[in-house]
């Protein structure tokens, strides 16, 4: 009897850790979309993923974006343009310093989400985000 709930348990948690991996390639498809010189919000980037209300996981999925795939990460931004790294720290010295070789002003560790942020096209949505 344990043997057998043992078993149902790794099931449902390989069906997750797939979903999730599944949710990472959505979220990873996104930020790659977005353009040079355009930021987005986590929940800009769930919602357009197809994950509405899971912007933690946006942030934590940058976490394990394969270097190979080259996501860039510092085009997202906390909803009111926020960098989500504090202010002096490296990975915000480094984000910064990326954003502004793109052309984004970053002042008192905050971009002008209105002046910045991508907002995808019709055609954009349809067939960048290939999923």
């Amino acid at each position: 009897m344990q043997i057998r709930e043992w078993n149902i348990s790794n099931k449902q948690n390989l069906v997750t850790m797939i979903n999730a991996n599944e949710n990472y390639e959505h979220i990873w498809q996104t930020v790659l979309a977005i353009p040079a010189g355009k930021v987005a919000s986590y929940g800009q980037v769930a919602d357009l993923a197809g994950l509405p209300g899971r912007a933690r996981l946006v942030g934590r999925c940058m976490a394990y974006a394969p270097k190979a795939m080259q996501v860039p990460w510092y085009r997202v931004l906390r909803s009111n343009g926020q960098l989500a790294f504090e202010a002096g720290s490296k990975a915000s010295i480094k984000q910064t310093r990326l954003l502004q070789e793109e052309g984004v002003p970053v002042i008192n560790n905050r971009v002008r989400m209105d002046e910045y942020r991508w907002q995808p096209g019709l055609d954009e949505i349809l067939f960048k985000l290939d999923f």
